[in-house]
């Protein structure tokens, strides 16, 4: 269809919904319902265009692996879960970390086996720092602070095995396709690591507060006044009726990132690339739900050898993978969007009519929009589905680097993750320390506004230097 402002009517209507509800999945379906009915403008047509949309979307083989990879990984930490890994982890390094400075450098050296998810890493990590507060003389917000930042901005920046990379691959694979590239989107995803810059400026930032800064808190936190209360009352994942078994934690992360790099590998070497050549054209997204599989089944076998029973386990399963059936849910509507509006011509639209902008603004609006709106929609999700086919349409008319916009995107995201009050970060953190969620919020606001002005120069000088 011939490039029209119609096109970006839907995206129109899908952020201030978005905005308004505090919600994504209420602002994107209205966009899709939108574009639909600009295609067939009739009562039933409508409807029959966005159903064929979300069909034609989950039909994709790349996008039916996505959402068995999102499903499985969900399935694999519900039966960790229910098997005591997480809480015979969080058990374990209680009993042996007794100083502020053993409890900070577990936090850190513990996303080596817990950056599948952020609420992975909170349920592991957390409850062993509620256990010590008063051996760590840090506020209880300071605290939830060091912690965050060792969640969502690291995970972003990992390329294999955690819930966000098929997610993250996703949408450049849908928004390169809108514009008419072949390039590869995992290539690209790799790429643009170095340029979300958020993502290490507020890392850096959490370890400044962690080992640099002293705390001048001395008036008592929430959590203060009620500090003997049991840690393990903080989060079902580390209840007391469930077993102690770390190995059930440790063993399924080991091979889940063990046999994602090996099949990886693997993949490049039978397509006859040597061995870093096989790493940059294997088809990762295949390796890592193979990989994935294939440890959801020997993790099933070792529980069953602990004489976990089958049911108990598959119940488990399929609970923890549809805690993921939301973002199953948001991901179907945004690439039925990505598609309608690519139908009708958003590409097209953008690379007509906003060749006005000088390049060097390009990539630093770029994030501050989108960390305005993933502020007030609280979810880095929703914000990456909205603007990544922005984004990718503006390196169509302009010089700008792809890599560099795609960082940007994923860094604006990653700031409503980390900042906004409506995140489920700042909600589940502040739920396990029992902090007031808007206060902990107007705490964390300042450093990340901080950390976000950095971020904003970083990419006006980058714009200039790409």
């Amino acid at each position: 269809m011939e490039a029209s402002w119609l096109s970006i009517l839907p995206f129109l209507v899908v952020i201030p919904i978005a905005i308004y509800t505090k919600q994504v999945l209420p602002g994107l379906v209205a966009g899709l319902v939108v574009g639909s009915y600009i295609v067939s403008p009739t009562i039933i047509g409508g409807v029959q265009t966005m159903l064929f949309y979300v069909v034609q979307a989950l039909i994709d083989e790349n996008n039916i692996k996505i959402i068995v990879f999102l499903y499985s990984f969900a399935g694999l930490i519900g039966m960790i879960k229910i098997t005591g890994g997480i809480k015979g982890f969080v058990e374990t390094a209680a009993e042996r970390i007794t100083t502020k400075k053993q409890a900070l450098l577990l936090t850190y050296l513990s996303t080596i086996g817990t950056f599948s998810a952020p609420t992975f890493r909170f349920v592991t990590i957390a409850p062993i720092m509620k256990a010590l507060l008063k051996k760590v003389p840090m506020s209880t917000k300071e605290l939830g602070f060091v912690i965050e930042t060792t969640a969502t901005p690291i995970i972003v920046l990992i390329p294999v095995a955690t819930a966000f990379v098929g997610y993250m691959v996703s949408v450049i694979q849908i928004s390169i396709q809108n514009v008419g590239s072949s390039a590869d989107p995992y290539s690209l995803f790799i790429q643009s690591i170095p340029f979300n810059f958020f993502a290490f400026v507020i890392i850096l930032l959490g370890v400044y507060l962690s080992f640099f800064h002293r705390s001048h808190t001395d008036a008592p936190t929430e959590m203060d006044t009620d500090v003997e209360e049991d840690w393990h009352e903080c989060h079902p994942a580390v209840a007391k009726d469930l077993p102690n078994k770390p190995l059930n934690l440790l063993i399924p992360i080991i091979l889940v990132i063990g046999l994602t790099l090996f099949l990886t590998w693997w993949d490049g070497s039978v397509q006859g690339y040597h061995f870093f050549e096989a790493f940059i054209n294997a088809n990762v997204l295949e390796a890592m739900v193979v990989a994935l599989i294939i440890t959801v089944f020997l993790s099933i076998i070792l529980f069953l050898v602990q004489r976990f029973k089958l049911g108990e386990l598959i119940a488990s399963f399929v609970d923890g993978g549809n805690d993921l059936m939301s973002v199953i849910v948001l991901l179907s509507v945004v690439w039925g969007l990505s598609s309608v509006t690519d139908d009708l011509g958003f590409s097209g639209f953008v690379t007509s009519y906003t060749d006005w902008i000088p390049e060097a603004f390009i990539v630093p609006l770029l994030f501050v929009f989108g960390a305005a709106i993933s502020y007030f929609i609280g979810s880095a999700w929703g914000t990456w589905g909205m603007l990544m086919p922005l984004g990718i349409s503006l390196t169509a008319v302009t010089d700008v680097s792809v890599p560099v916009i795609i960082g940007a995107v994923f860094a604006s995201g990653s700031f409503g993750a980390f900042a906004s009050p409506l995140s489920d970060d700042t909600n589940t953190i502040a739920k396990i320390l029992d902090l007031k969620v808007m206060d902990y919020a107007r705490f964390k606001l300042k450093p990340a506004l901080i950390a976000a002005s950095i971020t904003t120069l970083l990419y006006v000088v980058v714009s200039f230097l790409f």
